[in-house]
């Protein structure tokens, strides 16, 4: 695989309930190709069959890193196509490492493996529009959390953040589309 491809794959990082999944079903309804995240399946599923809704947290990032490297090797873009992630693999790797479960070598040995786009959209908190549901079951406080997290993961990671400012679906759609010198039209 080149680089190049893995440069297509555009990653939304963040805490919870900051709007990822909001814009991603606004560019897909512009006809860009968008993959999931995975945690919610996981979560729905498990509270299906009753469980809890995460199993330990080493055990919870083992499962997501996997679905997020199926998801990865089943979304090769073609050379004009951006796909873009509702989180990715360095999500689950950052819960790896939190749970002292991941060393640098096998670090280097995944970003070497499965690039993305060298800068990761990151969304910051906005209170306005958190909202609980049945997979989200963070406090605003533990997202908040999540957030400052990640901005440390992916930056050790090596990966330029653009924090994607609050606004309208239309104002996050067309700021993220000029960021990737696309054509911010609303499709």
């Amino acid at each position: 695989m080149s680089i190049q491809q893995g440069f297509r794959r555009v990653v939304f990082t963040g805490g919870p309930g900051a709007g990822k999944t909001a814009l991603l079903t606004e560019l897909e309804r512009r006809g860009y190709r968008v993959v999931a995240e995975v945690a919610r399946a996981i979560i729905s599923k498990r509270k299906q069959k009753g469980l809890p809704p995460r199993p330990g947290p080493l055990e919870f990032a083992k499962e997501i890193l996997e679905s997020d490297v199926m998801q990865y090797e089943s979304s090769a873009p073609a050379k004009s196509d951006l796909i873009f992630f509702d989180r990715c693999i360095f999500d689950s790797l950052g819960m790896m490492d939190q749970a002292n479960a991941l060393t640098r070598p096998e670090q280097q040995r995944y970003l070497e493996t499965y690039p993305y786009h060298p800068s990761v959209f990151i969304f910051p908190p906005w209170r306005e529009i958190y909202q609980m549901d049945a997979q989200r079951d963070q406090s605003y406080g533990e997202a908040v959390q999540v957030h400052d997290w990640l901005r440390h993961w992916y930056a050790r990671c090596g990966y330029n953040l653009i924090e994607v400012p609050p606004g309208s679906i239309v104002e996050r759609c067309a700021f993220v589309l000029r960021e990737l010198g696309e054509s911010p039209n609303d499709g």
